[in-house]
Parts: C-alpha cells; structure tokens; sequence
C-alpha cells in the first residue's frame, strides 16, 4: 500500500499504528471499484483554504475527528444500552448482546437505583427492575457481571446522583475477578447537572453532588486512570427538548463547570481533563446533527485551551458516546422507527462519534426485545461494514452547507455559554430556572409545530394508517421485586452488621469532613451495605435537593 499525496508524515504514521492494532481493518485499505479511497476526505493540496481552516483530524482544534484516521483505524465501539428486571436476567442480555456482536456493555438501572432507593422502600413500590436493572447491594452487581471479563469488556454506566456507589460495586467486582484496576475500562455518567434540568433523578444539592463527582475524579485518576469518570450529557437535554444549539451550548457549560469544580478541589487540569467524557443524543435531521458534532468538538477544544490553559492534546478533546434520539421514537406504525433509528446512527458516524447505542424499534411502547434489540444492533454493523462512510474520516468535510452549519452551531452554542457565564454560571441559573425555561420553551415551539401540521413527523401527524396486529412486547414479571425483596433481605441476613455500622459512620463522618468518601464507599460497598444506606447517611448530611416548581 502506498502513502497517499493527501497524508503527511505523521498521519501516515498514525494509519500505521492503527493497523499494527486492528489489524482487522486493513481490509479496509485496499482499492475500491479499481481506485483507492482516500484515507482523508480532503482537497487535492495540504495549501487548500478548506484545509487551512479546518485541519486534519486528530489534530487541533479536532473539527475533523479526535483520532487522525478515526473508523480507517478501529470502528467505533457498539454499545447496546440494556438492563431490566434483577441482575440475572440482565447478565442474560449482556451475554446474548456479546454473542451477536457488541463491542461494549451500556448499563441501564431502575428508577429506585437511580435516586438512591433499595427495593424493598416504599417508595420503591411498583418501580422495581421497570426501567432498567434493580442493583441494591454488592451482591446484584456480581451477579449482574458473572462470567463476563471486565478487564476485556469497556462498560458504560448511566447512574448519576448515586454514581460514586455503582462505580464502586463496579470496582469491587472487578477486585474478585482478579482484574487490574488500571485496566479497568469504561464510563460512569457521573452528570448530575443536567439532572436538575432535564432528567430529574438527583438527590442531593448541586454543591455536595459537585464534591461527590470530584471526588470520584480524584479517586479514579489515582486508581482506576483508564475509566471514564464522567459521561456529560447532552442526551437527555435533548430528550427534554432543546435544540441542537443548546444541548451544545448547556453540555459544554455543564462541562466547564465540573472542570472548574475540579480545579477548585485542587486537582490538575491535565491529569484529569483527559477522562472527560461527553454523551449527545443523535436526531433526525441528518445534516444539522453532523455538523453539530464537528462544532461540539471544536468549540470544547477552544474552551479548554482558551479558557483553561490545558496543554495535553488529550486534554483538549472531546471524545463522546452517541444514542439516537428516544424522543423522535413513535408508538404508531413502529417500524418507521428501524428508519428514523439508520438515519439517526449515520449522522453520529459521520459526525465522529467513538461509541453509539441505537435504539430498538418498539421503545415507545415498553423495554425492547431480543429481537429488537438484534435488528438495533444489526444496523450499526450495517452501516460499519456495508454503508462506505467508515472508509474516509470526516466525509463531509468541505460541503459549504455543512461547514456554514458547523461555524452558525458553534457561534450561537458560544454565545448561550457567555449568556450563562454573564449570569453567575450554570448553577446559578439552575437555581433561578433560567436554563430550564430555555428547554420548556423550546419544547413548547417544537410541539405547536407539531401540532400545527407545519412539522410532519410519519404516521402522526401524516401518513397515517389503520394498525395491524400489536408487536410482541417485553413485559417485566409483577413477580420481579417480590424476588429481588427477598433476595436483599438474604444479603442483610447474610452480611456482618457490625461492620456495616461501622462504615457507615465513618462515612457520616467524612461526609461531614473534607475527606474524599470514595474510599469510604468502596469500604462499605465491600461489606455488602446496600445503595439505600449509603444514600441515606449522605441524605442526612447533605440534605435533599427539591425543585423550584
């Protein structure tokens, strides 16, 4: 194979050592109907204006991609978001999701474990295993990895208010399996910010929950340095939402914050900018999403180096993982969503994405089944393996339309970030509902469009058409929290409470100190005391957030 006139010396090196990794991908290489494909779409000569401007990918300010040879080198990683039930029925997923193919485990929990309740809580009634896997003690979260390797397996986790207690069990976990926690690969979202805005799953106040996730930044870089200790989400402003411009705008303002949070608890910028990581949510309008990526990435680049004065290239990247757009799913005519679902999954690859889940076609109306979840993922290796867009980086590169999209994203998610800078900062203007209102307005806009016929969304509000028989749908057994009740019972039955007393004193005691309480966790998390528990010593030093409404 012979250097391309496109490439320079270092990106020639790059596609080189990509290849001696994945040696997988050098069929990719080769020529193409009697032609070779450019490894980089770019114009003829490295003096082009378009090139001057933009760059070549894996190179600053990243517009074109954060690896220099992005999927020509390794595809992105296939993550199939996924849990519900107890954690056996769970691992069953994960296992049957490996065999078909996926690259990565996306961890989906209930909503009890997602705001800090053990299942057998009253307020947990009803909600058990619905929404995701129940995960109350030690003892859900081995079982939930049983017999799948964590030092070969990258795991994403979406936990948020209570992400310090599941990246513990995780660690645990990984500790009996013999695994090196510096191999340890993965993601915890970690993003309670967009929880007071978006989401609603917080417990505690914006401040202490800021100390948790520092926290766990400075536990992770010390221990754990190849895991993700933040997952900063756009996804669920979007879901909420907001348009393309502000779910750009309000994640890089939420990530200036927890950097700024960092660097305030005195750690440094370079050690643990490099584990940041970013989720966005990909929608239908293909063209405007792409560019919307290519602007994140090169708008957090400038911030980092302008505003914070990183040094590291990997300081100033923005690595992200990509699901397509829940919201956008439709309850009528159901496989119009395997559609909206391919045209949303290309925009991320295009856009340059390094991880993507997509969604299954029957979500509107209950968790996907293994049949669904097969065809989700299937479209995915589709479009790696048959579609051609993962043979050139950043294919759209030069399109006028998609570079005027890109800079018009980035201008207006700027000047968003100053607004909130000029307003005392990201919580400041959660406190006084500033950030909400722009999503319920924007909401609000997109749902008269709807409703106005002047948004056409297929078999709708157009197009529709008489239902034929109802899909089989995924139903989680009433039967489930009985089960997992009991089983929690066996673990407190089982586990020596003295020792559980004791952590968890000494937990209050930290939370009550400076200390970092990862260490703490870990050590109550070990001895098997419950997500609850935890959650409830903090509560009570902490307090509870409530919303403004």
């Amino acid at each position: 194979m012979t250097k391309h006139p496109q490439l320079d010396s270092w990106q020639e090196n790059e596609l080189q050592k990509s290849l001696s990794r994945f040696p997988e991908r050098k069929a990719k290489f080769v020529n193409h109907g009697g032609q070779e494909i450019p490894r980089v779409a770019l114009p003829d000569t490295i003096n082009d204006e378009y090139v001057k401007k933009l760059g070549f990918p894996g190179r600053y300010p990243f517009t074109r991609g954060v690896q220099p040879t992005m999927y020509r080198g390794r595809l992105w990683t296939m993550r199939q978001y996924a849990g519900f039930s107890t954690a056996a029925d769970s691992n069953r997923r994960y296992r049957y999701l490996l065999d078909q193919g996926t690259t990565g485990l996306s961890v989906a929990f209930d909503l009890p474990t997602q705001i800090g309740y053990d299942s057998d809580d009253p307020l947990s009634s009803g909600e058990v295993g619905k929404v995701g896997v129940a995960i109350d003690s030690l003892a859900d979260m081995e079982m939930l990895f049983d017999a799948i390797p964590l030092d070969k397996v990258s795991t994403s986790m979406t936990i948020n208010a209570p992400a310090a207690i599941l990246l513990a069990m995780y660690v645990a976990v990984a500790e009996k399996q013999g695994v090196a926690l510096e191999k340890l690969q993965g993601t915890i979202q970690n993003d309670v910010l967009k929880e007071y805005v978006a989401r609603g799953t917080y417990i505690f106040p914006p401040r202490p929950s800021l100390r948790l996730i520092t926290n766990i930044f400075k536990w992770c870089a010390e221990h754990t340095p190849a895991f993700n200790t933040i997952s900063i989400s756009g996804y669920h402003i979007r879901e909420a939402g907001s348009t393309a411009v502000q779910e750009v705008a309000l994640t890089l303002a939420n990530g200036c914050t927890y950097v700024q949070a960092a660097l305030d608890a005195g750690l440094e910028l370079d050690v643990f900018a490099r584990r940041l990581a970013f989720f966005f949510n990909s929608s239908s309008d293909l063209l405007e999403e792409v560019a919307k990526f290519r602007a994140a990435r090169r708008l957090w680049a400038r911030l980092m180096k302008e505003r914070f004065g990183a040094k590291k290239p990997a300081s100033l990247m923005l690595r992200f993982h990509t699901q397509t757009a829940g919201h956008t799913l439709t309850a009528q005519q159901i496989d119009n969503n395997i559609v909206r679902v391919t045209i949303q999954a290309l925009a991320a690859v295009m856009g340059g994405t390094q991880s993507l889940h997509t969604n299954s076609r029957d979500e509107a109306l209950s968790l996907p089944t293994e049949a669904s979840v097969r065809t989700a993922l299937r479209t995915q290796q589709i479009i790696a393996h048959e579609s051609g867009v993962a043979n050139t980086v950043d294919p759209l590169a030069g399109s006028y339309y998609i570079e005027q999209l890109t800079d018009r994203i980035e201008q207006q998610a700027l000047e968003l970030i100053d607004t909130i800078d000029k307003s005392s900062g990201v919580v400041a203007c959660i406190e006084n509902g500033f950030i909400q209102r722009k999503i319920e307005n924007a909401s609000y806009a997109y749902q008269q469009e709807i409703e106005k016929g002047e948004r056409i969304i297929v078999g709708v509000n157009e197009f529709q058409s008489e239902e034929e028989n109802p899909p089989e749908l995924l139903r989680v057994n009433p039967q489930v929290e009985e089960a997992q009740i009991a089983n929690l019972a066996l673990v407190r039955e089982q586990r020596d409470q003295t020792e559980v007393d004791s952590d968890l004193q000494r937990l209050r005691d930290a939370a009550r100190s400076d200390d970092n309480l990862m260490p703490h966790i870990l050590a109550a998390v070990k001895h098997y005391a419950t997500l609850g528990e935890i959650c409830n010593v903090l509560r009570s030093v902490f307090g509870e957030y409530r919303d403004r409404g």
